[in-house]
């Protein structure tokens, strides 16, 4: 790089320790341009600075783009229109203590807001938080709250929403579905006001990527109002955000209208209008007819005439984490032994379900959750490739020479019941017979706790987890060892236990520059794949579609669905 170190050094000076790693990794050319956008971010430096420094650098003298900018055509209809919008039907009822459901989690983010927002160039955004930053050990960050803002009740944002919200939330005894990001990390006594808009999270050990944890992409995390309980949401739907409720029927449907008084750019829709669906098929056959304008998600498995080449249909591709996990329980026969886990991973020809189910619109997974799309991922990892020879040795060294049978739970949604029949026909090939039931996420999530759960209790659980910016949620709720009191483990359907794992999955969260989170995340990748509790597939694009004359939808590959921006012609 032409780098003019006077401006560097100038620029340098307003950061910390941590920022200026960032800077100096970039400026010695160890992280490219993306990344140094994406991690500059994450650590807290301004947009106007990164952008100088890339000027600095010689790489552009541009501000980077990472505004939230929509993924289908800029809007360029009629603002005013009321959107219809077709989604999955929420598993139960609409609080942010406890959805864990992508229908659940679109409602939170109609009217609810966060700290921050995780865009689809996975790089953070200022939402109600206007900056952050972190300390040298990265274990005290120190957030600035937006002023000026409202809840839909008039009250005034403050930094004492912002600490009764994550108190709430990171206390064990609440059960919250938020613990799956922050067990281990945070606890209540670490949320502590410093004035009426600034707020300090002390966590439990260093943590790179937490601010990852305060966005969109920690769905739960909507900011409530200081002292309101969670439990009465669904029927207020009270936040900050662009949207307030209008009405609102469990398992049919809600409305929303727009918020004069929001504090910025006010929503182009005058409202929006959702349904609710079991299935795809329906939304895509109300899409087709002019009953809807929007589809939420689809899978290319019952919607390929929306892919068809020119259908009168605006699609939204995102490269993802977004994927389904097939856990195999490592604390009943005969799943007990890694062999038998390694010989059920090694009958499936990956890249073959991939074009079977996506038709090439998903990644190739390795049984770990490291996705292409993070920059962290060791990617001089061996890809696991189909071998049935070695499958049924690994079978007959543990005892199984004749097979064995079993049963998948699954959910019933999407692509989901494909490839748990996949599965299933492909354990024949080694003699392993599995049964397969496939359940409606009221049933089969349950309470989303151990002993009332399908999904958490199933000797083989089939589950979709949707996309996250950074892997951290990936290596704790569903791999680290099941702990009540520090809230670690909360989705372990695996109920795998390995130290070892809890061990590197700790260092990888602490580590806060790219070099040293890739070297770990291929100690775990390796790990993973010898101890195989969970089969990674694959990682799929999120698809949403609309209407030819509906531009300017913005899906999150979490699966949230915003229409602020949109317009209808």
């Amino acid at each position: 790089m032409n780098i003019d170190n006077g401006r560097l050094d100038h620029l340098r000076e307003s950061q910390g320790d941590i920022g200026n790693h960032v800077i100096d990794e970039f400026a010695a050319g160890r992280l490219s341009r993306r990344d140094f956008i994406r991690r500059g971010t994450v650590v807290g430096i301004s947009v106007p600075v990164i952008g100088a420094v890339l000027a600095a650098c010689g790489s552009s003298s541009s501000t980077p783009s990472t505004g939230t900018t929509s993924s289908s055509p800029a809007a360029t209809g009629a603002a005013g229109a009321t959107i219809k919008v077709g989604i999955i039907v929420p598993a139960a009822a609409i609080n942010p203590l406890t959805v864990a459901d992508q229908g659940g989690l679109d409602m939170l983010g109609q009217t609810g807001e966060y700290l921050t927002f995780s865009d689809e160039h996975l790089t953070l955004q200022p939402q109600l938080a206007t900056s952050w930053s972190a300390n040298t050990m990265a274990d005290v960050w120190t957030f600035k709250i937006r002023q000026n803002v409202k809840f839909h009740d008039g009250s005034p944002l403050t930094a004492d929403d912002v600490v009764y919200t994550y108190k709430l939330q990171t206390d064990p005894k609440n059960a919250a579905n938020a613990l799956s990001a922050f067990g281990g990390v945070l606890l209540p006594a670490g949320v502590k006001k410093v004035d009426d808009f600034t707020v300090e999270f002390h966590l439990e050990a260093p943590n790179g990527n937490f601010p990852y944890l305060t966005s969109s992409d920690n769905y739960n995390m909507i900011i409530l109002p200081n002292g309101y309980s969670p439990a009465n949401w669904e029927s207020s739907f009270v936040g900050t955000g662009p949207f307030v409720l209008k009405s609102y029927t469990a398992k049919v449907g809600a409305s929303f209208t727009r918020n004069e008084q929001y504090w910025g750019t006010k929503a182009l829709p005058a409202a929006t209008e959702f349904t609710f669906y079991t299935s795809q098929t329906p939304q895509i056959l109300a899409l087709t007819s002019g009953t809807l304008d929007v589809v939420g998600q689809f899978a290319v498995t019952g919607g390929e005439q929306l892919l068809a080449s020119g259908a009168p249909y605006n699609i939204v591709k995102l490269k993802s984490s977004a994927h389904r996990e097939l856990s195999m329980r490592c604390d009943q026969a005969p799943f007990t032994d890694p062999r038998v886990r390694q010989a059920i991973a090694l009958t499936l020809d990956r890249p073959a379900i991939v074009q079977a189910l996506f038709k090439g619109f998903a990644d190739v997974g390795n049984d770990s959750p490291f996705a292409p799309v993070f920059p962290s991922t060791n990617t001089s990892i061996a890809q696991r490739a189909k071998d049935i020879s070695k499958a049924k040795s690994l079978l007959s060294a543990a005892g199984h020479s004749s097979g064995f049978s079993t049963q998948l739970i699954g959910l019933d949604a999407l692509e989901i019941p494909d490839f748990g029949q996949i599965v299933a026909q492909s354990a024949k090939s080694i003699g392993v017979n599995i049964s397969t039931k496939f359940e409606d996420a009221t049933t089969y999530y349950g309470k989303a706790t151990f002993g009332n759960s399908d999904w958490l209790d199933a000797t083989m659980s089939l589950v979709d987890y949707g996309h996250r910016s950074v892997p951290n949620v990936f290596l704790t709720a569903p791999l680290q060892t099941y702990n009540a009191k520090s809230g670690t483990g909360t989705w372990n359907a695996a109920h795998f236990n390995n130290a070892q794992y809890d061990k590197l999955s700790a260092q990888y969260i602490a580590a806060v520059d790219i070099g040293s989170q890739r070297s770990i995340a291929g100690q775990i990748e390796t790990l993973l794949l010898a101890q195989t509790p969970i089969i990674f597939g694959y990682f799929y694009n999120y698809l949403a579609a609309s209407a030819k004359n509906v531009n300017g939808i913005y899906p999150t590959a979490i699966g949230h669905i915003f229409l602020y921006n949109v317009t209808k012609s």
